[in-house]
């Protein structure tokens, strides 16, 4: 009774649109055109096989997530180091502090950054590039070349979930351990490197996960400001493009479907694998 308001919500507003996405998959469902739907079998994916654009927007997708989720990872993990340091002042205003840009919408992000690199009227090349001769280095002020590198500027705002789950895992580490190892002779990098990491891979694990499905999982696909451009958008977008572009959202459903399916994939080999690199205390013999 507790969780039947969950469930309802699980039901009606996420399992009933994923059903209904996969049997639509298998017709020629036409937005503008609903009652000229057929059932068309497996077409969709025929086609989508033979579609160079949705190929490279996936090329596209697997690079940025090459770089947005180890970089997320490692700022995620650097950061909580610096945040659970006994030396660190403020401690709570210092969490609070970088815990604030994760609210703020990675696009939103974005387009803050998109001002603050106007080479006109950002403070970039005001106030740094410009005093001391270097304003042509603001590659950011270049129209094609300027989305990716800001995207994954922005990446980094949402990192404040994880870094309150690798705090967490840190702070759970017995201050004994540390103590020992001291007592024979290892520095700071060699108790971060040797003691910390190894026991905060359960949380690495989990943070990958969570990074993986965020940067693979259609963070764009409903902005519709966002568009869509050949060879420099990820699939989400090409999604996007298709469904509220060409109305087609019968092929959209199969791209939806799948990309649903290299996702699972990805995550099931992270889960394999786990065993061989992340520490579970729970499974000592």
């Amino acid at each position: 009774m507790l969780i039947s308001p969950w469930l309802t919500g699980l039901l009606l507003f996420q399992l009933a649109p994923i059903l209904a996405s996969l049997i639509l998959s298998f017709t020629d469902f036409h937005l503008l055109n609903p009652e000229q739907t057929q059932f068309v079998g497996i077409a969709n994916y025929r086609v989508l096989f033979r579609d160079q654009q949705a190929w490279d927007s996936l090329l596209q997708t697997v690079k940025l997530a090459l770089v947005i989720i180890p970089l997320q990872t490692f700022a995620s993990i650097f950061v909580a180091a610096l945040l659970s340091s006994e030396r660190l002042l403020a401690k709570n205003t210092m969490r609070t502090l970088f815990f604030l840009p994760s609210i703020i919408p990675a696009f939103a992000a974005a387009l803050m950054w998109q001002g603050f690199v106007n080479p006109s009227t950002g403070w970039l090349n005001r106030l740094i590039l410009e005093p001391i001769g270097l304003a042509s280095l603001n590659h950011f002020a270049s129209r094609g070349a300027s989305q990716q590198p800001l995207f994954i500027i922005s990446s980094l705002w949402t990192i404040g979930p994880g870094i309150l789950i690798m705090m967490g895992s840190m702070q759970g580490i017995s201050s004994e351990i540390y103590e020992a190892a001291r007592m024979d002779g290892a520095d700071r990098l060699t108790r971060f490197f040797k003691i910390t990491i190894p026991l905060v891979t359960p949380a690495i694990f989990f943070s990958l996960v969570l990074n993986l499905t965020a940067v693979f999982g259609g963070a764009i696909l409903l902005d519709r400001g966002n568009r869509w451009r050949a060879g420099a958008t990820s699939y989400d977008g090409y999604v996007n493009f298709t469904l509220f572009e060409l109305f087609k959202l019968g092929y959209a459903s199969s791209l939806a479907w799948v990309f649903f399916i290299i996702v699972l994939f990805v995550v099931l080999i992270l889960f394999g694998t786990s065993k061989k690199w992340v520490y579970f205390p729970d499974r000592e013999n």
